[in-house]
């Protein structure tokens, strides 16, 4: 499997519910969810979802919404450091535990994860 073919595997189910299962802890988290306006969580859970979409080979809902991802430009006005990242990925590791998709997806998601949660710190 490649990374493009992620999104024909798992379809909109896998990454509504992986995202879904990311979300639900962010209020909990003392360190990411103070950088989430409450009102804001269901846009930002539709955003992540739409992007991973389009990304992993689905529709390009994200595209036609915003235009060119441009992760680094987006993720500016928010602290990310590597705390930040750590948390991030601790929490996307428990979602990826709790959804039902093959490994192998698993896995590709991963690698995704961890290189681009890397390149979005900003902060010491």
């Amino acid at each position: 499997m490649e990374e493009h073919e992620v999104y024909s595997v798992i379809g909109e189910e896998g990454f509504e519910k992986l995202i879904s299962a990311f979300y639900k802890q962010v209020p909990h988290n003392d360190v990411l969810g103070p950088m989430y306006p409450p009102e804001d969580l269901p846009g930002a859970e539709k955003r992540l979802r739409d992007f991973l979409i389009f990304r992993f080979g689905g529709p390009q809902r994200y595209i036609e919404e915003r235009g060119h991802p441009r992760l680094r430009m987006r993720h500016a006005p928010f602290p990310v450091s590597d705390l930040a990242r750590q948390h991030w990925l601790r929490m996307m590791q428990v979602a990826l535990t709790e959804v039902d998709i093959p490994d192998q997806a698993k896995q590709l998601l991963w690698g995704y994860f961890e290189s681009t949660a890397a390149a979005m710190i900003n902060r010491a």
